[in-house]
């Protein structure tokens, strides 16, 4: 394993820190220590990272804002390559580029100024322009594939390239991204002129129905379950009497049977159980199999 000493002699130009908590990173609150957490600034840095990474066997995992997933309490060994700080967004004519770690939302917000249309559904997600490229994230029957024309990857040896839209294998939550573990760096979206006062409406409504229905003022890993086909995750949960049912800290939304939140003393380990007998009960109740849609990283537990 790479020592504090030699990192900071490689990496002297970013900022790392070291055996540093998740839960202050992660939208669920939960998750334990990382070895190393970086904070790249733009590609060239996240290079070195992984070459450095690689060149010494050390493991690696890239995350955009840690919105939907779950970090185990035993945390993340090796480097985790947050890239909230490559957050550029630029508009250009009809089309917005995005670095990985740019604001979803702020994102939608910048086609809004420019009135341009197509990015309605997005307005509300809470992630990031990598994270939503790699999970294909959509809502209110749009989703990222439909806008998207391109995004430049990096693959886990470090070198850059460009895959298109029709390269990217897209389906429900799924993309190449996923299979060949490739990183997105940056993506450009396609987008409409429109009418920036209906453009607005659009957002406000979709704004209004998000905060309606979901549980906004908790701690959240989002929406946990795909959709199975033919039938919604939060309704059968919900046909189950599950909304509502906690285990530790961690607790079915009572407002949307969705979402599982946490009461300010979950865990990770809360959460997977949560989930888990979640999954068992709705089978037993429905003969519907639900399949987790957020992702679940890390070790249970650090050894000494």
């Amino acid at each position: 394993m790479l020592t504090k000493l030699e990192i900071n002699e490689k990496l002297s130009d970013i900022t790392i820190k070291y055996n540093e908590n998740l839960a202050n990173y992660t939208y669920t609150k939960v998750g334990g220590p990382a070895d190393f957490l970086a904070f790249p600034t733009d590609k060239k840095q996240l290079q070195a990272i992984v070459r450095l990474a690689n060149a010494t066997q050390t493991p690696f995992i890239v995350l955009g804002n840690a919105s939907n997933l779950i970090v185990r309490d035993g945390g993340i060994r090796g480097f985790v390559i947050l890239l909230e700080r490559m957050d550029a967004v630029r508009a250009n004519g009809y089309v917005i580029e995005a670095q990985a770690g740019a604001n979803l939302i702020k994102t939608t917000q910048l086609a809004l100024a420019n009135s341009l249309t197509g990015f309605e559904f997005a307005c509300g997600i809470p992630g990031s322009i990598g994270g939503a490229v790699f999970m294909n994230a959509g809502a209110y029957d749009g989703e990222v594939a439909n806008i998207l024309s391109s995004v430049q990857v990096m693959d886990h040896t470090g070198e850059f390239f460009v895959i298109s839209v029709e390269d990217l294998q897209f389906g429900y939550r799924k993309s190449l991204l996923q299979s060949e573990h490739y990183i997105a760096i940056s993506a450009k979206f396609s987008l409409s002129a429109g009418d920036h006062q209906l453009i607005k409406a659009e957002m406000d409504r979709l704004t209004h129905l998000r905060e309606l229905k979901q549980p906004l003022d908790y701690p959240s890993c989002g929406s946990v379950f795909k959709r199975p086909v033919g039938y919604f995750a939060g309704q059968l949960i919900q046909d189950a009497n599950l909304q509502g049912h906690q285990i530790g800290g961690v607790q079915v939304s009572e407002k949307h049977a969705g979402f599982m939140i946490n009461l300010g003393n979950g865990t990770a380990k809360d959460y997977e159980a949560l989930i888990a007998d979640v999954i068992t009960k709705v089978e037993q109740a429905s003969g519907v199999r639900l399949e987790p849609e957020v992702r679940i990283l890390g070790e249970e537990t650090r050894d000494a």
